[in-house]
């Protein structure tokens, strides 16, 4: 019998995809009309652009994996630089061509920003993780971690602070300190090109969900787009979605807040969940505007990351600001927002113009607070045949592209094994 997967965001179409190439046939129903859950393209002005701007790393194993197994090439989609966190005027960390872990010692011993103190501290935080094996227990937050390490205050506002944010869209007062060493662990302190930053070239449906869509379609499977499913219930001869089944297995990856509406039994795995924010605003201007780099941060200020999509994805004078979790932004009224932010692009830009035009996106739950020892459901239920996947779902990872895909394929796996 078929099985049916609910939700084509970047956990349902690996759920699909890991199926169809194990010769399952799959069918994907989508609400949308465009692929990618909370990472997808969105049109704006004329440009297409995401709902929120996302970047990999190298230790994406698993996000990369299907993209070759699906013929989204990396290296032509992604472009892979160096690690660097670039504060202009006050931080830059680099990542030099050295093999692990020599690599990450130099770019802390080689920061611009921090004195010899903060630096050697940088190192023997991260040479403390190692010794420990990445545990932290009990779990805290990241606060409370840096604080038990005496972590001098201008390395945590200029390095891990706006690290722990990017990786978890959490607050460190809030964040998992576990979480944050699992991220570091794949990242900072695994292979060289682990720590890689991989910034899209694409909108994120082109990056991953079409061409899954294409190839679970090549393969006799089907994606629904355009379709709410509006009930799911279980009979004697399987499961069954509105009017279409029966299906032997089912993969439910919807965003978690829909998981009462469509079953209300699940409901208690995530109501004790709290959840961040992104906003994302696309300022729109004259062809010849360029940031110095495609990715800068911005220090103290209103927006955290500047991206350069010119550089990027060939759309000529159009900046992406990106704002990750809760913060003192959310009391700013839209309009003041993108005037502070404007002002802080025109720092980096000299002589910059008013924007032509400027759109701001807010995701109010874009992900889960990734607080300490949060409980997150496992991929197989309590009810027979039916399964989750998402990147809330019980793993070593925050909320992001690559959590995401491997619930996904931890789903898919133990359907093809059960």
């Amino acid at each position: 019998m078929k099985i049916a997967v609910i939700g084509a965001g970047y956990a349902g179409l690996a759920a699909a995809v890991e199926l169809t190439a194990a010769g399952r046939p799959v069918e994907v129903f989508e609400a949308s009309r465009i692929l990618g859950g909370r990472a997808r393209a969105s049109r704006i002005d004329g440009f297409t652009v995401d709902n929120g701007q996302h970047i990999l790393v190298g230790a994406y194993a698993e996000t990369l994996r299907l993209m070759r197994a699906v013929g989204a090439v990396p290296e032509r989609l992604l472009r892979r630089t160096p690690l660097r966190f670039e504060f202009p005027g006050e931080f830059v960390m680099s990542a030099p061509h050295l093999p692990a872990p020599l690599h990450t010692a130099f770019a802390l011993l080689l920061a611009q920003g921090l004195d010899w103190r903060e630096k050697w501290a940088a190192i023997r935080l991260m040479q403390g993780l190692q010794a420990g094996k990445f545990r932290i227990e009990p779990d805290t937050t990241v606060t409370g971690w840096l604080d038990r390490n005496k972590t001098p205050s201008r390395q945590r506002r200029l390095l891990w602070e706006p690290l722990c944010i990017a990786a978890l869209n959490t607050p460190a007062d809030r964040a998992s300190a576990q979480v944050m060493a699992n991220v570091l662990r794949d990242s900072l302190a695994g292979r060289r090109e682990a720590s890689d930053m991989l910034l899209p070239q694409v909108d994120l449906t082109a990056l991953f969900p079409e061409p899954a869509a294409e190839f679970i379609a090549a393969r006799g499977g089907a994606v629904h787009p355009g379709h709410r499913v509006a009930a799911l219930r279980r009979d004697a001869d399987g499961w069954h979605i509105d009017d279409a089944g029966p299906f032997a297995q089912v993969v439910l990856a919807v965003a978690p807040y829909h998981l009462a509406s469509l079953v209300p039994e699940l409901a208690h795995h995530v109501e004790h969940f709290d959840w961040e924010p992104i906003v994302t605003g696309y300022f729109s201007y004259p062809d010849w505007v360029r940031l110095p780099r495609p990715m800068l941060g911005v220090d103290a200020g209103l927006a955290q990351w500047l991206f350069d999509r010119g550089t990027l994805c060939g759309q000529d004078g159009l900046i992406a600001a990106v704002i990750s979790a809760r913060g003192r932004h959310l009391d700013v009224p839209t309009t003041e927002l993108e005037r502070g932010i404007h002002d802080e692009i025109a720092r980096l830009v000299p002589n910059l113009p008013a924007p032509l035009a400027v759109q701001t996106i807010t995701e109010k739950r874009a992900t889960f607070a990734c607080v300490p020892n949060l409980q997150r459901p496992g991929a197989r239920t309590e009810l027979p045949g039916l399964w989750l996947a998402g990147d809330y779902v019980a793993g070593d990872y925050p909320a992001t592209l690559e959590g995401a895909v491997r619930s996904g394929v931890t789903a898919a796996r133990a359907i093809l094994s059960a």
